[in-house]
């Protein structure tokens, strides 16, 4: 056996595991139970034409050196990305910390109170600085942010009856390139007409509902929008503005305008480039639109003891219960780099941000008057960190590059500059000498920085802003090394036990894996930096697509969504402009199982498609009579047909390829949700099943970290005929020969990230890639077989076997008077996050263990719910005074000198013997949820100060 294999670590079994397990399972070897799981029609013949694994140390050696092709140069190119100093603790503490990114959404509240702090904290900044009401716990980057606001807008129009009908939208030219290019794809489906001009110029008519401006401007200029605003109110037209956060330490806040909604980026804080991503973008608005706002909330809520507790506000803002009626279909955050941003705040404070933001401004303001001393006049008349100057553009650039600086090249007389916090005095000079060379004049030097300001009158903020404790007692790093220490301690990760989410694959997230993201050769290279400084990161970049489109047997991929989510719309998309192409403009409905994730329709519904929903059978396998029934009814419109595989209820249904057939027959196509393809890599794929384009979660299956609830990347694979229309980026052009506009801010999307599953696949290789699957489907199989006698598993394939997870069925337990939450919370005091809770089958546990975990954790998990089996069937529906309707138990609840339970302490903390050696503590009792619904905090003050 080769020790040094990746495979070895990656995955949990052992090799003297596996009769063992076999037996348990009732088969003979791996052949015998891949061959009752998966049909025989759909089974891979070849392996995976991929390079051999490298061991952990040569893949260490070769991203290395292929890091060393990525060529950082300082950049001031701006537009919504720059470099920033990551504090030191930060990094180590969060960024690198698996106790912070192996966590997964803060689903279970009790297990989640330091999480869910760090995003409160978030939260509150966002509100303060932004001068709005309520902030949500981040979206994927600022153009979709600024999308999802251009979406509230349009449906808060509907309680104006003078707007209900109207469906313009203004866009000020001053907007980012790459936001503009988002809001063209999100608006066309929706019949929403954009109209791009100067603010100055626009003539507020009724026939608009809403507006979108930047603060400052793309190029720098900043603009006091309070006249503006004020008009548009006049005509009942709501505003949104796209703000810089760094400048809102310093400038007046879009709040304060009147603004409607504020979105932006917290890249800026503390979080690197990373060639455009993960980031943590920003959404405020008013309190009276919470209803209608994107993404997750973190509320203040009350335990059962009525002590404070956090948890995620408003249920209804989960897209998938929505489903086609949602406004939104993102379900997700960017949870560990909003925990980085926040840190950041709370580390610099109040003070500290105002001295960067000052800082910042005042390096603007001494360049800008260096070079006007050289004769390149500036020409914005207010800025806070960019300005716009008129030179050569080719002669700048020339020498520029000669000295590894990147300027943005606005067009052959015009460059645009950005300063960041990272700028010292050398840069500024070395920036002058750049100039002073390209109009052959003595250069300046400066040695101090400015001390005057260049806003509009009465643009420098008054407001106070984050002064509650959190923001002014963590100022030394021993302060904030414990403050992050206190509130990792509060949450259950999976470097303390199994996550076994049944849809969501919480599987290892290997150091090996994660190890470069660290490294400045690839975390600081600006995503708009010209190409060929990016040699390290297109070489990774396109060896990952070209990986992806061998294990999906597709033809192209584009890696720019980056949320699963965004795969679902960008496959839709994609759909959609094929049929465009053909001049099949009414091909626009869209079947979806009754039985499918709820992003599903809500994805489908945004691209503009009507939905029909097909029938399942009571086995949960789709009732594929009416599924060809609504097909053939359909035929003459039919786009698509969303299916997940295996199945939603963890099933490789047979009948797929006569699925996928039906639809082919009838004039559509086959988007096949990706979420589950922990169990098809290496045995079988989304091409050999039918489908045209499929989804693939890189934060399940390719073992991006949660992150707490992101970040997520979703790429999209394609066959050919979809392959010209993959998205494109409007400054890096990207995707195919006839693409749709921007899905994603950045040409590659999450670019840092893609990493890590370029290393999973490039240190498993096809063997180790197969071998992973094969033992994710051991893993569920075995706990299936273990608890079967104890939980009714719902479904099941042909052969009796589960895929790679299975759903328990929890309904009957009513009769005790226990609901499936009794167990999800009582698994905390046994040391697990839950399963998957009534989903997609409410009452019932999804149970999946991936292929990462070994046996023996195995063990214990099913000796828990076997445990709790009894306690089960133990409880009354009489008495709910037992313990699973008591559970959590907290440490303080079991140390305090009034016990008055009818079960012994011991019960509730140590049930079983391996317990004792390595207990968690959930720090709160169960949370009201009702009671933080019916009292929505979402920011740092007390509750009290609510009530």
């Amino acid at each position: 056996m080769r020790t040094d294999a990746f495979a070895l670590r990656h995955i949990g079994p052992r090799e003297n595991d596996l009769n063992h397990m076999f037996k348990t399972i009732g088969v003979e070897n791996f052949d015998q139970l891949i061959y009752e799981t998966i049909p025989d029609d759909i089974r891979l013949k070849n392996d995976l034409n991929l390079d051999a694994p490298m061991t952990e140390y040569e893949y260490s050696q070769h991203i290395h050196e292929l890091g060393k092709k990525n060529k950082v140069y300082k950049s001031y190119i701006g537009l919504g990305y720059h470099p920033t100093i990551i504090p030191a603790v930060i990094q180590r503490n969060v960024f690198e910390n698996p106790g912070w990114y192996t966590a997964y959404t803060p689903y279970q509240a009790e297990i989640a109170q330091g999480r869910l702090e760090a995003i409160l904290n978030f939260q509150t900044t966002v509100i303060e600085l932004t001068g709005m009401e309520i902030a949500n716990a981040s979206l994927l980057d600022e153009g979709t942010a600024a999308a999802e606001a251009m979406a509230l807008l349009f449906d808060v129009r509907t309680r104006d009856q003078k707007k209900i009908n109207t469906n313009k939208f203004f866009v000020s030219e001053e907007i980012l390139p790459q936001t503009l290019s988002i809001l063209q794809t999100r608006s066309t489906p929706l019949n929403i007409e954009l109209v791009v001009g100067n603010h100055e110029d626009f003539d507020f008519s009724t026939d608009f509902f809403g507006a979108i401006l930047q603060y400052p401007g793309k190029y720098g200029q900043v603009n006091d929008y309070a006249g503006f605003i004020a008009k548009a109110s006049e005509s009942d037209i709501k505003v949104a503005v796209a703000a810089d956060i760094l400048s809102l330490a310093k400038l007046t806040s879009p709040g304060e305008m009147g603004a409607a909604v504020v979105v932006g980026t917290t890249q800026r804080f503390g979080i690197p480039m990373g060639y455009g991503g993960p980031h943590a973008a920003y959404f405020a608005t008013k309190e009276e639109y919470k209803r209608s706002m994107p993404g997750r909330i973190i509320g203040v809520s009350i335990d059962a003891n009525g002590n404070r507790a956090l948890r995620m506000a408003l249920g209804t803002r989960e897209q998938h219960i929505k489903r086609e009626k949602a406004t939104s279909n993102i379900c997700t955050a960017q949870v560990l780099l909003a925990v980085m941003a926040g840190m950041y705040a709370v580390y610099h404070g109040p003070k500290g941000l105002r001295y960067i933001a000052n800082k910042v401004h005042s390096s603007a303001v001494t360049l800008a008057d260096a070079l006007n001393k050289l004769g390149v006049y500036q020409t914005n008349s207010a800025f806070f960190d960019t300005i716009s100057v008129k030179a050569d553009a080719q002669k700048v650039k020339a020498i520029a590059e000669k000295n590894k600086v990147n300027f943005y090249y606005v067009d052959a007389d015009t460059i645009s500059i950005s300063l960041n916090e990272t700028t010292s005095i050398a840069d500024i000079n070395q920036i002058i000498a750049i100039f002073a060379e390209a109009t052959g004049k003595d250069k300046v030097t400066v040695s101090n920085l400015s001390t005057s300001d260049n806003f509009v009158a009465g643009l420098e903020r008054k407001s106070a802003f984050l002064m509650h404790d959190v923001f002014n007692n963590h100022h030394s790093e021993s302060q904030l090394m414990r403050y992050i220490k206190k509130l990792e301690r509060k949450d259950l990760s999976l470097n303390h036990s199994m996550i076994s989410l049944g849809s969501c694959t919480m599987k290892l997230n290997a150091a090996a894996e994660m190890l470069p993201l660290s490294m400045a050769n690839w975390n600081s290279i600006h995503p708009f930096a010209p190409i060929e400084q990016a040699e390290g990161y297109i070489t990774m970049l396109k060896k990952l697509e070209q990986q992806l489109n061998v294990v999906t047997g597709f033809a192209g991929t584009t890696l720019q969504p980056n949320s699963g989510a965004q795969g679902e719309y960008a496959g839709l998309m994609a759909i959609r402009a094929y049929h465009l192409s053909r001049g099949d403009n009414h091909r626009n409905v869209c079947l979806i199982p009754s039985s499918a994730h709820g992003t599903n329709p809500a994805s489908a519904a945004m691209a503009g498609m009507h939905i029909i929903v097909t029938k399942t059978m009571e086995n949960g396998n789709i009732d594929v009579e009416d599924l060809r029934a609504r097909a053939i009814e359909h035929a003459a419109d039919l786009s698509c047909l969303m299916v997940t595989y295996p199945s939603t209820h963890g099933v490789f249904e047979s009948a797929i390829c006569e699925i996928t057939k039906i639809i082919h027959d009838n004039g559509g196509l086959v988007y096949m949700d990706g979420a589950n393809m922990n169990a098809q890599v290496g045995l079988t794929n989304p091409a050999t099943i039918g489908a045209d384009v499929c989804h693939l979660n890189l934060h399940k299956t390719f073992a991006i970290p949660h992150g707490g609830g992101g970040p997520g990347v979703g790429p999209i694979c394609v066959n050919e005929k979809l392959v010209p229309f993959l998205p494109t980026n409007p400054i890096i052009p990207v995707g195919g020969n006839n693409a749709i506009t921007a899905i994603s801010s950045a040409p590659y999307g999450s670019a840092l990230v893609c990493l890590i599953s370029y290393g999973y696949i490039t240190m498993l290789g096809a063997e180790g890639l197969k071998s992973s699957t094969e033992h994710a489907i051991l893993n569920a199989n075995y706990m299936k077989a273990r608890l079967e006698e104890h939980y009714p598993v719902l479904y099941s394939g042909e052969m009796g076997r589960a895929a790679h997870e299975m759903i328990l069925d929890c309904r009957s337990f009513k009769q005790n008077g226990i609901e499936v939450t009794d167990i999800a919370k009582r698994l905390m005091d046994y040391g697990f996050h839950a399963p998957t809770v009534s989903f997609p089958v409410a009452g019932t546990l999804m149970v999946e263990p991936t292929e990462s975990e070994d046996l023996a954790e195995l063990d214990r998990f099913c000796d828990a719910m076997i445990s709790i089996r009894k306690e089960i069937d133990a409880a009354s529906a009489d008495d709910a005074n037992n313990v699973l309707k008591n559970s959590p138990h907290t440490l303080a609840m079991l140390t305090s000198n009034d016990w008055n339970m009818p079960y012994t302490r011991e019960q509730a903390a140590y049930p079983l013997d391996y317990i004792h050696e390595n207990k968690f503590w959930p720090s709160v009792r169960r949370v009201d949820d009702a009671y933080g619904d019916r009292n929505l905090v979402c920011s740092c003050a007390p509750i009290e100060a609510y009530m």
